[in-house]
């Protein structure tokens, strides 16, 4: 393996969405738990102890609940503002390690270590600090490209000898090849299973076989992007570090309902929560939105039913984050789509050509005074929600009953965002 000045450190945080409800409810250590998705229909986290029963990602959660029953497995609906939350609080904590950091998923960081040679007691020390500050469990991978600190984080998750830290740049080259030569190529990182399958059928089984191939063939026969792969597992490190937060290009915001919607209303009250959420996301990127688009939908899954997709956009003539603009917009959209009789499961609504809002441009024609006044005002809807909790200001239009939200019958609190769902200590 090529020497390399470049040293990576891939902080994952352990099983998220079920670490963060175990951070609030310490009862739920070492117990099974599954984290479900939007309506409680998936699992889209499991404990340690909820793998080794065989329990798949993905899988339907009515399939597992003899499983549920007799293991008593704890399931969670999915509380993404608590998760979130939470991600945030590692990220800045984790920016205390390195000037150059670039958060890659919600649990997951790259750091760039260069220059640092006791890497163990530095990653132990990162992974101490997250679990004593957040009480979140971490891995840390250690290389020198990208690639190789996500092979070492898996190394490191795999490994419990290893106390979940492995930099793979302190073993020796022969060390290296004999490591990589019992993990499979379908676990390194942008390998999916198509990928995987074809490598297999080229005779490259292993992550040392990848390593060790011709980088142009691997070009010629799939992709540059494979090739810096192979460059990567070289310790060639062609991937550098994103530490500048891109915003979005478009932004989605939709939900399955917890039972079926008929009713235009119902339709209208939903296109409204969507549109506030898309909205407040938009203000705090700093960016107007050119176009919005508007989509209901039946269930795909109910064939019996009759099946009805239908979407709609609108160009507005001036960029706007306005949600009282950009909800008229919507509601033309939603109008002109909507069909009586059928059974809708899905409505959404998504936020397209972005532009930022600090160049931000006035029409001859439009009325630029209260275009301004608007604006004046999201801002203070922005703050009361934040300072009180979101909706605790919105739009009249999205109604009070809201019987069609989705069903979150096991979510758990909103501990870190809700001065009403703070836990309580109490003395003995």
């Amino acid at each position: 393996m090529q020497a390399s000045k470049t040293l990576l450190a891939l902080v994952d945080c352990n099983n998220f969405y079920v670490s963060c409800e175990r951070v609030f409810n310490p009862k739920l250590e070492k117990q099974p738990i599954v984290v479900l998705s939007n309506n409680d229909g998936c699992v889209v986290a499991r404990s340690n102890e909820v793998k080794a029963l065989g329990v798949e990602m993905g899988v339907p959660y009515f399939k597992i609940l003899d499983l549920v029953k007799k293991y008593n497995i704890q399931a969670y609906s999915s509380n993404y503002v608590l998760y979130g939350d939470m991600s945030n609080r590692v990220m800045n904590l984790l920016s205390q390690f390195s000037p150059n950091q670039e958060i890659y998923s919600i649990d997951e960081c790259f750091l760039d270590i260069s220059g640092f040679s006791d890497t163990h007691n530095y990653g132990q020390l990162i992974r101490n600090t997250v679990k004593q500050c957040l009480g979140l469990p971490v891995c840390v991978g250690i290389g020198p490209s990208k690639t190789l600190a996500k092979l070492s984080n898996y190394i490191a998750k795999k490994n419990q000898a290893l106390n979940r830290v492995f930099d793979i740049s302190k073993l020796s080259a022969q060390a290296q090849s004999e490591l990589l030569n019992t993990i499979d190529v379908s676990k390194i990182w942008g390998i999916g299973r198509k990928y995987s399958q074809r490598l297999k059928n080229m005779g490259i089984y292993t992550v040392k076989d990848l390593r060790d191939v011709d980088p142009n063939t691997i070009q010629r026969r799939f992709n540059i992007n494979l090739k810096r792969t192979v460059l990567e597992l070289n310790g060639e490190s062609c991937l550098e570090l994103d530490t500048m937060t891109q915003p979005n290009k478009q932004i989605i915001s939709s939900r399955s309902f917890g039972q079926p919607v008929y009713e235009l209303n119902e339709l209208i009250e939903a296109i409204t929560l969507y549109l506030s959420r898309a909205c407040e996301k938009l203000r705090q990127q700093k960016q107007n939105a050119n176009i919005i688009q508007v989509f209901i939908n039946t269930s795909r899954f109910n064939k019996n039913e009759p099946q009805y997709f239908k979407s709609a956009s609108y160009k507005l003539p001036q960029a706007s984050s306005d949600t009282i603009t950009l909800l008229k917009a919507a509601l033309q959209c939603l109008n002109e789509i909507y069909r009586p009789n059928y059974k809708y499961a899905k409505a959404g609504v998504m936020l397209l050509d972005l532009v930022s809002a600090q160049y931000e441009e006035f029409s001859l024609f439009a009325d630029n005074d209260l275009k301004l006044k608007r604006n004046k005002v999201m801002q203070v809807i922005d703050n009361i929600n934040t300072h009180y909790g979101k909706g605790s200001i919105h739009l009249a239009s999205l109604g009070r009953k809201k019987n069609w939200l989705a069903k979150l019958s096991h979510k758990s609190q909103s501990y870190t965002t809700r001065w009403d769902s703070l836990l309580k200590a109490h003395a003995i």
